[in-house]
């Protein structure tokens, strides 16, 4: 029998980057928060303790800040047809495990969102007309505008010290260096952009050879001494190279240790645990609310933590496998196209261009770097190009962000190199300071076939099931791939260099676990106006229980072609705002059915 607990106002599952932000804004507003996360207590010391954290091989090939996949993974299946079995080793995506989840490993890139792609039905019916759409993909629109959403955008790039050139700013031009398509800002990034790197350089002015315009990339990482608005001070970046699936040792890093933590840390409203597995979050009688959430403590005693609201906060398919497990919403169904609780699963569309250099040539260094530094252009992202004569839903932003080559991982060489012997080793040598790696980082769709749902068959440690993916390229993702991959070897080839490698989808390609695309998984458990189609509303406020709150990739419809974390922010602030100023004031529905 569960050992039942004293009642919180506020029980938040998972501590990453929404489940600090949500705790911080809620102890602000007067609650009591107790944080629940899975995996153990972790933080810049000791878990990024210089030199220690310069590690490739812990922290990188043996995984050290990741999920453990012996005690919980995922089943991966392509089709509705196939068979699921077990994901047995990490490769295609990287969840996080422990305090501070993903965002403690993340590389840093902070983009806003294309205002286009928070209305991307909408904004494709409209001009390309209906039909535009191909069967079976299921794209929607978040049910929130850009401009709702950027005082949102500002505060988190205020919380996490980043840094940037700005386009415009309430209306007026700003210096060179931001980005032409972006949407307004009502402030300048909290820092300037950061110093770029030969790579980027070179990357930058081949792309404006070719009359697009490129500008500095939104990185978490700070160019300088800050300290945000949450008092959490940081230090300036030093390009180490060990950034994405590392703590920052420099505390140059935003993520929610380094920058929401120690506030949270001085708040007697606010307490964190780790180590706590959650299994179900517990509905009412009537099933018309949440009364809070069991979870198996690190003693392995089974425990319910009652509170007033839930907010699930974990990573973007374990938030859809909480409210399968606990019954809460109605589980999609690809057939009858009905159901909302696993529609809408979306991934990343990525390509990717390596140019190697002669030895006498450019000298690129790429042992040194940053996660989130870069050079960008977006004039092939979200509603900047003509789809009608390409023929395809999405976009791709693409960039050259340099962070770092290690050690283990060194080996670059041109296409047709011998994979062993002294011809690899003499190419690994001569390339490894004269390459330069960029990326399509496309935008995925959402589609009918392509859901969440619980594994009939295999369980996790604690005996219950795994959840299931269905997921495969459909042909307008692989007609996008290499539409992207052509435009931008564009780029590679006014590079100059002797060779040029591109890495991309064909026909027929397949989803593959054992490549890396991103951590990047959205959808599930989508945000929207209509219960009959979202599993949120457009607060986040689950639409079968008032009380529970369900933030992250989660809610998005369809992927993005920015990486998801600055739009992730913005909505859990949007999110806390709407607690804060209507829910606690008269708990109950945000938005009527």
């Amino acid at each position: 029998m569960a050992k039942t607990l004293a009642k919180k106002d506020v029980v938040v599952v998972g501590f990453g980057w929404t489940g600090a932000i949500l705790s911080k804004e809620l102890t602000e507003a007067g609650l009591n928060v107790v944080a629940l996360e899975r995996g153990p207590m972790q933080d810049t010391d000791p878990d990024g303790v210089y030199p220690q954290t310069m590690d490739e091989l812990t922290y990188n090939s043996r995984r050290k800040l990741f999920v453990d996949i012996s005690k919980e993974t995922v089943t991966i299946r392509h089709s509705s047809q196939d068979v699921a079995l077990p994901n047995r080793q990490l490769g295609a995506f990287l969840p996080g495990n422990g305090v501070g989840g993903a965002g403690l490993h993340w590389s840093g890139v902070h983009f806003r969102v294309d205002p286009m792609e928070l209305r991307m039905r909408s904004h494709y019916e409209e001009r390309y007309g209906k039909k535009f759409i191909p069967e079976g993909m299921t794209i929607q629109d978040f049910g929130v505008s850009y401009d709702e959403l950027e005082p949102h955008f500002d505060f988190a790039e205020k919380v996490f010290g980043t840094s940037g050139s700005a386009w415009t700013v309430n209306g007026k031009r700003m210096a060179k260096g931001g980005n032409a398509f972006a949407p307004d800002r009502s402030s300048d990034f909290p820092l300037p952009a950061q110093k770029n790197s030969v790579s980027a350089s070179l990357f930058g002015q081949a792309a404006e050879s070719l009359g697009y315009h490129p500008y500095n990339m939104p990185s978490a990482n700070t160019s300088g001494p800050y300290t945000n608005p949450y008092g959490a001070q940081m230090g300036p970046c030093n390009f180490c190279g060990f950034c994405s699936g590392y703590a920052c040792y420099m505390y140059s890093k935003a993520s929610p240790n380094v920058n929401i933590l120690p506030a949270l840390r001085l708040d007697p409203r606010f307490e964190l645990r780790a180590q706590c597995q959650v299994t179900r979050v517990n509905k009412s009688a009537d099933g018309k609310s949440v009364t809070g959430v069991t979870y198996i403590d690190s003693m392995g005693q089974e425990v319910f933590q009652p509170a007033d609201i839930v907010a699930l906060c974990m990573f973007q398919f374990n938030n859809v496998r909480m409210l399968l497990l606990s019954e809460i919403g109605k589980p999609y169904d690809p057939e009858s196209n009905t159901g909302v609780v696993g529609k809408n699963f979306a991934f990343q569309n990525m390509a990717t261009i390596k140019v190697f250099f002669d030895k006498n040539s450019h000298t690129t260094n790429p042992f040194m770097g940053a996660g989130g530094n870069g050079i960008a252009i977006d004039d092939f992202n979200a509603g900047n190009f003509d789809h009608g004569a390409a023929g395809f839903v999405g976009g791709s932003p693409f960039w050259l962000n340099q962070g770092g080559t290690k050690p283990i991982s060194a080996s670059v060489t041109p296409p047709g190199t011998p994979s062993w012997g002294s011809a690899w080793k003499k190419s690994t040598a001569e390339h490894y300071t004269h390459h330069v790696s960029m990326d399509a980082h496309g935008a995925h769709q959402s589609y009918r076939s392509n859901y969440l749902s619980l594994d009939p068959t295999y369980k996790d440690a604690y005996g219950n099931p795994l959840l299931r993916m269905t997921l495969d390229w459909q042909p307008n993702d692989i007609k996008m791939n290499m539409f992207m991959a052509d435009k931008m070897s564009g780029i590679a080839k006014a590079m100059g260099g002797h060779a040029i490698g591109v890495y991309g989808k064909k026909p027929g390609s397949r989803f593959d676990t054992t490549s890396y695309q991103t951590t990047h998984l959205n959808g599930g458990a989508i945000m929207g106006t209509d219960p009959k189609t979202s599993a949120v509303n457009r607060y986040l406020q689950n639409w079968d229980a008032h009380n529970l709150f369900v933030l992250g990739a989660s809610a998005f419809p369809q992927g993005l072609g920015y990486n998801p974390t600055g739009l992730v922010a913005a909505l859990a602030y949007w999110s806390a705002k709407a607690i804060r100023t209507q829910y606690l004031k008269q708990p109950g529905a945000l938005l009527k059915a």
